[in-house]
């Protein structure tokens, strides 16, 4: 039986248009999703747009646009990227889509039917970049250091609250159960020790009069929520919550099936992904979530790229210039997973010619070239593994259950040099020269290939579908990836289809 797997981003906001540190967070869940699929699982990826709040109502009355209007145009750039960076969601959600309305409503009236949320005077100092309440000790200069050229408000007015402070004893409970729910360890310290100070209340409405572009409150009309209590719920609305009907008498719903899930989320939403959402959820007497992954920033000389600082990089700019495949190697496997990882395109140059064009891509010529000429283009008879292969997918396996994507990369890439040292050391053009029989070592290296080919295709599926084809290997008819990847499965007497350069030289 199929396991269901479920998997989701953030959903960004519309406010901007898509850089590469969002392209960075979906092509890790991407990479996953796929690498699921390959075992047969069950998978539902989500992403979409997050397209309320304040930020987002001032950008759109700004460009004299009606703020659906607004959100309707960035909400087709992010879905765009499904093609620029070949994305295998099944779900986009847009946080203005009725469904997910509806069911931001019923998650509001669950947590008020516990008496979680309550209505009293709100003066909070406010970053409208962040969407999020500012400590004294949180601001430097009296700014945000995420986004330094915003002046911080002041907000004054009665809003409803969400009794997080409720939830202390709960959430370092849920952090000490389960030392894995955040991910790395580092991060579930650090939220620990943020929880473990004391919670205070968090606004969870805002004055429509003053701001009313958000999910409208229940029996209430003059408030709407506030953007992060509603943006949330996307988690679960994408599910079918709480609406969702049974396919077949018995059948449990899709929500019931996929949730509880994997959340991927930068740095910056570690508050509200591993704090305030489970305890949104102890509230609404829902599970928590099953683990969340939390990925640097990708910056510039340092500093987090933001359209304020004028250094965003354009990934559909970049995929134009290195193609799609490309992109997602380097994002995958040349910056780091848990820490921030500093952009320079002339880096990216550098890891395209080791890795792709010296690496993955010279190797598959070299392989198909001698299986053509010293095989007449067919695979020859099995020969035993030279290469320790099982080692290397114990390697790849463990990389990506840590959400240690440059390590399951650099497990590829030390394969790929395996390889390499492989032919270099037997000199197959030389003992064919002297007659030798190197029908075995063909094997071992077309073989090899299979393997490098069926790795690659989380990664980089569309150079990981050319190498298989060009070994009479069709994706589509791959069973699950636990049996395709044991030794062997190159079936002798394949015919070879030597293809294009996989990765041209820059």
């Amino acid at each position: 039986m199929p396991k269901p797997y479920y998997i989701t981003t953030t959903l960004p906001y519309v406010n901007a248009e898509p850089h590469i540190g969002f392209a960075l967070e979906i092509v890790q869940a991407d990479a996953l999703a796929r690498y699921r699929r390959l075992f047969g699982d069950q998978v539902v990826f989500n992403t979409g747009t997050d397209e309320h709040g304040l930020k987002i109502y001032r950008q759109a009355l700004a460009r004299g646009q009606d703020p659906q209007a607004y959100c309707d145009g960035y909400a087709a750039k992010f879905n765009a990227l499904q093609e620029a960076l070949n994305l295998s969601y099944t779900n986009f959600i847009r946080t203005t889509d009725p469904y997910h309305v509806a069911a931001a409503q019923e998650f509001w009236r669950r947590c008020l039917a516990q008496g979680d949320i309550y209505k009293k005077n709100y003066q909070v100092k406010y970053c409208v970049g962040c969407e999020l309440e500012k400590t004294e000790s949180e601001l430097v200069d009296n700014r945000c250091p995420i986004h330094p050229k915003l002046e911080i408000e002041l907000i004054d007015e009665e809003n409803y609250f969400f009794r997080w402070s409720k939830y202390r004893g709960a959430l370092l409970a849920l952090y000490a159960e389960r030392p894995d729910f955040v991910v790395p360890a580092n991060r579930l310290e650090e939220i620990r020790k943020f929880v473990e100070r004391g919670l205070e209340d968090f606004s969870i409405s805002r004055l429509k009069a003053k701001m009313p572009w958000g999910v409208p409150v229940p029996d209430d009309a003059d408030h709407v929520m506030y953007v992060w209590f509603d943006a949330l719920v996307n988690y679960i609305s994408t599910l079918g919550w709480p609406a969702d009907a049974e396919t077949e008498a018995g059948d449990a719903s899709v929500f019931e099936r996929f949730w509880p899930g994997v959340q991927v989320a930068g740095k910056d939403n570690l508050r509200q992904q591993s704090a305030m959402w489970p305890a949104m959820l102890m509230s609404a007497r829902l599970p928590a979530s099953k683990q969340i992954f939390i990925h640097g920033f990708i910056t510039s000389e340092g500093q987090k790229m933001s359209k304020s600082l004028g250094n965003v990089v354009d990934p559909y700019a970049v995929v134009a210039k290195y193609g799609t495949d490309a992109v997602r190697y380097y994002l995958l496997g040349g910056l780091p997973s848990y820490d921030d990882g500093d952009w320079s395109e002339a880096r990216l140059a550098e890891f395209y010619t080791a890795h792709l064009a010296n690496g993955v891509g010279n190797l598959t010529a070299r392989v198909l070239t001698m299986a053509e000429k010293y095989g007449q283009g067919k695979i020859p008879a099995r020969a035993p593994d030279a290469l320790a292969t099982a080692g290397f997918w114990s390697e790849y396996d463990a990389a990506l259950a840590a959400y240690k994507f440059e390590e399951a990369v650099a497990a590829v890439n030390k394969f790929v040099a395996r390889l390499d040292t492989l032919i270099s050391s037997e000199k197959p053009w030389e003992k064919a020269k002297a007659l030798e029989d190197i029908s075995g070592l063909i094997y071992q290296l077309s073989e090899g290939l299979r393997q490098v080919g069926l790795a690659i295709l989380p990664l980089m599926p569309v150079a990981g579908e050319k190498i298989l084809y060009q070994l009479g290997i069709a994706v589509r008819a791959l069973g699950n990836l636990a049996v395709e990847r044991e030794w062997g499965g190159l079936a002798p007497g394949s015919a070879v289809k030597r293809g294009d350069i996989l990765f041209p030289r820059l």
